[in-house]
């Protein structure tokens, strides 16, 4: 099996029981995050029993009852969920480790995971409290919805956000990596890619036929080569190394859920770029936010 196959996977190949992909301590060579992706429909429900990993339940498209308990303390929470992941930020349930959860609505919904042993409230956060910052500028420009970074979640280990990618853009970029342990410069930490790609605004082209680009590469830390046509379902898994860019083909925009977690005492998102592309950030001073952005407007999706 080649690196690029070991690491990056097609919609459904990591199916297991009614979940559509699944990524966890299960998957070899992988220990520190894990994801789950599930369609649902009317009667539909899946079940989330294991108690040590604390989660982040992201509806993609659709809207969720959530049912969880820790055996004392028993809820249940609307999750109102978006028309497509193109469709600005959704609200989302951070549960802590001990806490179990039945899933039930329509619709299609992640769940980003980590292994984790410090219990934090569980939280409901509501897609108006999502953090969106524009991030870069000019044809790097993206949306980012920052729901599960430090800044905005108190959690043991999980770092999650989502990213918007109008067509034609590039995102994670300039290559960048995050897989060595330099206090205040750079974090040790895995990182999931779940993908979704669909035609722009206005386009014609149907939805089968949307895709992205996305490209890893070896780092001191390890050997890994990616470079990927990738569709709404797929999945890039990435231990160690550059990643980037990730880039919305013109005509298609183009999303991805971040999910992250590593074995550094802080919880932190610290980042270094390949030395031979950082130039690039100082060329954003001079250029504007893409106009498209944020989605929705009347340019983007509404």
């Amino acid at each position: 099996m080649s690196i690029e196959n070991t690491w990056f996977h097609r919609r459904g190949e990591l199916s297991d029981g009614g979940w559509e992909s699944v990524v966890g301590r299960d998957t070899p060579g992988w220990q520190h995050t894990g994801i789950r992706v599930a369609d649902l429909g009317a009667g539909d429900r899946v079940e989330l029993t294991e108690t040590d990993v604390e989660r982040i339940i992201v509806p993609l498209a659709g809207s969720f009852e959530v049912d969880h308990s820790d055996g004392d303390d028993s809820a249940r929470t609307t999750l109102q969920g978006r028309r497509s992941v193109f469709d600005g930020p959704t609200d989302v349930l951070y549960l802590p480790v001990g806490r179990t959860a039945t899933l039930t609505g329509r619709g299609r919904v992640a769940v980003a995971e980590a292994p984790a042993s410090v219990r934090h409230p569980w939280r409901y956060i509501a897609a108006a409290e999502t953090p969106v910052e524009l991030r870069g500028a000019g044809s790097s420009s993206r949306q980012v919805h920052n729901f599960g970074t430090p800044q905005a979640l108190d959690a043991d280990r999980l770092i999650v956000c989502e990213v918007i990618t109008p067509e034609g853009n590039w995102s994670s970029y300039p290559p960048h990596k995050h897989d060595e342990h330099i206090p205040g410069h750079e974090s040790r930490l895995e990182e999931i890619y779940y993908f979704e790609s669909a035609p722009a605004a206005g386009s014609a082209a149907s939805a089968d036929t949307a895709f992205g680009m996305f490209s890893t590469y070896s780092s001191p830390a390890g050997e890994i080569d990616i470079n990927a046509m990738v569709r709404t379902g797929d999945i890039a898994l990435v231990p160690y190394g550059y990643h980037g860019p990730a880039v919305a083909a013109p005509g298609y925009d183009l999303y991805y859920l971040n999910v992250m977690a590593g074995p550094d005492p802080d919880r932190a998102w610290l980042i270094s770029d390949d030395s031979a592309h950082a130039w690039v950030r100082d060329t954003w001073a001079d250029q504007r936010i893409d106009p498209r952005l944020p989605y929705p407007n009347e340019e983007g999706r509404s």
